[in-house]
């Protein structure tokens, strides 16, 4: 009896134990950080009947997030959509080591490849960029990645033409106002907070990228890149509307993560998704139709294409 009565325990206990998730996401002033604070939000609320418990972490962005959870170290993450691709494809940072169990949960919002500059750095278009110091993204993050690529696809400007510094997105404001940097890339959904400090503390302009060789290229050949505006007035000082290039922000776990954690978030995200637009400006005007924008539907993890389903978003 006192065997029937400890295995009832154990298997209780099991049942209802909780299960702990971690999503990885970005610098504190980008939007990673705020998307995954309100999946968790959303998530937590059914804490009690899910058993699940959802926490954020502040990370170096796309590509360590993906390669955390390549190694088994955390549990979901939101990347570039061209990262994502290059995981799966075995290129760019992953050419060595491709990532075949990686999948999408959902797409979020797009985000835009931004170059913000002093005004008083004489910058008013990216040849301008040349024999300046410009920060390209800390290592390890999409934001590098994708600069990279830009300078690499260009035959205007080589990166050794620039000065290129690797600073946190975070850091950036301030090393813009006290004239540590000219300038700097980040790929972002728009408003931030990060250029709102910025446009704050000294004067910048955004530079547009519209007429850029390499991004109209880049564009016409990566089906995961599309253009985009940022609208005048949207940051102090910044009258005019800026043309650049960009891709969707992925939320991305492995194959490996639980059905039942992967379709809790999704469904919490759909159930309470005019809540989740609220959170953030940058989802003002997103749809349940673009969650399913930016990536291969095969990538899908089974706990999300049932949500979906469920959602009839997806036959």
């Amino acid at each position: 009896m006192l065997k029937k009565t400890l295995l009832a325990a154990i298997l209780s206990s099991s049942i209802y134990a909780t299960e702990f998730i971690t999503i990885g996401t970005g610098g504190v002033t980008g939007v990673y950080y705020p998307t995954g604070g309100a999946i968790c939000k959303m998530m937590n609320k059914t804490q009690k009947e899910t058993h699940i418990k959802c926490t954020v972490e502040s990370t170096g962005g796309s590509v360590y997030n993906i390669k955390t959870i390549q190694a088994d170290e955390l549990d979901f993450g939101i990347a570039q959509s061209d990262i994502v691709y290059q995981a799966v494809h075995g290129e760019g940072k992953f050419k060595d080591k491709p990532f075949k169990d990686l999948k999408v949960v959902m797409s979020i919002h797009p985000e835009l490849l931004t170059l913000a500059v002093r005004k008083d750095s004489n910058i008013k278009k990216f040849a301008d960029l040349k024999g300046k110091i410009i920060n390209i993204g800390n290592p390890g993050s999409g934001n590098e990645a994708t600069v990279k690529l830009l300078f690499k696809t260009s035959n205007e400007l080589n990166i050794t033409d620039i000065k290129p510094e690797q600073l946190k997105s975070s850091e950036c404001p301030n090393a813009l106002k006290d004239k540590k940097i000219d300038g700097y890339f980040y790929m972002v959904g728009h408003p931030t907070a990060n250029f709102k400090d910025a446009a704050n503390s000294v004067d910048i302009d955004l530079i547009s990228l519209k007429d850029v060789p390499a991004a109209q290229k880049l564009v016409k050949e990566k089906s995961y890149y599309e253009w985009g505006t940022i609208p005048a007035n949207m940051y102090k000082g910044v009258k005019h509307d800026t043309v650049t290039f960009g891709v969707k922000a992925v939320l991305v776990t492995s194959s490996k993560e639980s059905e039942k954690a992967v379709y809790t978030m999704t469904k919490a995200i759909l159930d309470n998704f005019e809540d989740f637009k609220k959170l953030h400006p940058a989802y003002k005007n997103l749809t349940k139709e673009d969650l399913l924008k930016g990536f291969d539907h095969s990538l899908l993890h089974p706990g999300a294409l049932k949500a979906f389903k469920e959602a009839g978003l997806i036959k």
